[in-house]
């Protein structure tokens, strides 16, 4: 039997009362705005909620990724866009963690669990979405820099972040193809990048996201986050992780979702009765807390594999998969258990299911995953 321990249980509890009691009141607020308050960050990093797996030694909390998930969870129960907005600050300290040099971690880590500087990864471009191996921004290398040019998209922070990780073509004639590629670590107020957010969005209305540019950006060759030619293992061992993390954001907003419905159906009378009376509500609840459940344990057991140092991809990939999955139908039925008042923003359900959508799509979409899964189970064909 899976029990949290009792530090585990105090720091969801810590950061439950932080989400309820912070993102509440201004949840729909920001969200009709589309824009992120950052104030809301700050106030998570003072209390130690930001990359809370990084070693203490660079000023993170020297836990897990279990522990980092039980936060994320927490916060997205109340609101998914302000958990990305926030959670995104530090998305790919991961990797900085993994590959970084002792300087680069020196570097970057303290300031990122301080909250005191943003980051974002740029991977994905018009023509690679799941396909990473098709990326094709180029960093070429001159003397002791390197001169990026290309264009990213669907870039979280791709304006406000400090700097980026991006995955660039290094060496573009090697004919193993996935020995061709580079991280590369690149500050945005470097001449030539240039961010541009979207406006318009279904889903994490919240967090920036947008297109990123890189005109002849030079960047000293120091900024190399690994070794040259391990870019493309480097994103996929990074996956492994952020996979995890965003099963945890699913969890969180099924959960969210089901307290709104649970709630719903116990105050709502329909012929003369609750409508937590009728069976057929009933059978409906009891799926969405079985599915909710499941979710949340899959989601565990991943997290639980990282922190001892078995990343599975293909268990990452259930667990990404699936609770994104079990959000988009939770909050799907919850939508329907409130009937015609499901579908306004003013009763605080509909916007689980918007944001829950992009769950099975971002960080490798869900039939992506499932082909990850396949491959271990069946072998390669």
């Amino acid at each position: 039997m899976f029990e949290l321990t009792k530090e585990q249980s105090e720091i969801r509890k810590a950061a439950r009362e932080f989400a309820e009691g912070e993102f509440t009141d201004v949840a729909r607020e920001l969200d009709e705005a589309g824009r992120f308050d950052d104030s809301l960050w700050k106030k998570a990093a003072d209390l130690g909620f930001l990359a809370v797996f990084i070693p203490e030694r660079y000023k993170g909390m020297g836990m897990g990724y279990l522990e980092q998930c039980l936060i994320v969870e927490e916060f997205s129960r109340i609101d998914l866009g302000i958990t990305h907005a926030i959670e995104s600050c530090f998305f790919g300290s991961q990797l900085i963690e993994m590959v970084g040099t002792e300087e680069q971690k020196k570097r970057y880590l303290p300031p990122i669990c301080l909250g005191e500087i943003k980051m974002g990864m740029a991977i994905t471009e018009p023509d690679a979405g799941s396909d990473v191996s098709a990326v094709s921004t180029e960093a070429v290398r001159e003397g002791e820099e390197y001169i990026i040019s290309g264009g990213k998209v669907f870039i979280t922070n791709c304006k406000s972040a400090d700097f980026l990780v991006v995955l660039c073509v290094t060496d573009p004639d090697n004919p193993k193809i996935h020995k061709r590629f580079s991280t590369i670590i690149v500050e945005t107020a470097r001449s030539g990048y240039e961010g541009l957010p979207y406006h318009g969005k279904l889903s994490l209305r919240t967090s920036e996201t947008g297109d990123a540019t890189f005109k002849n950006v030079r960047v000293p060759a120091s900024n190399l986050l690994g070794q040259e030619g391990e870019g493309f293992y480097n994103i996929m061992n990074f996956f492994n992780r952020s996979r995890v993390q965003v099963a945890a954001l699913a969890v969180g907003t099924a959960q969210g979702a089901l307290d709104k419905a649970i709630a719903h159906v116990r105050q709502r009378k329909q012929f003369g009765a609750p409508l937590a009376g009728l069976q057929l509500v009933q059978g409906k609840i009891a799926e969405m807390v079985t599915k909710t459940e499941a979710a949340r344990s899959i989601c565990y057991r991943a997290a639980g594999k990282l922190d001892m140092n078995q990343a599975d991809p293909a268990l990452s990939s259930m667990a990404k998969w699936y609770c994104a999955e079990v959000a988009v139908q939770v909050a799907d039925e919850a939508i329907q258990l409130h009937g015609g008042y499901g579908i306004l923003e003013e009763y605080n359900v509909a916007h689980y299911w918007r944001n829950a959508k992009v769950l099975e799509i971002f960080e490798g979409s869900k039939e992506v995953e499932k082909v990850i899964i396949a491959k271990k189970i069946l072998g390669r064909y």
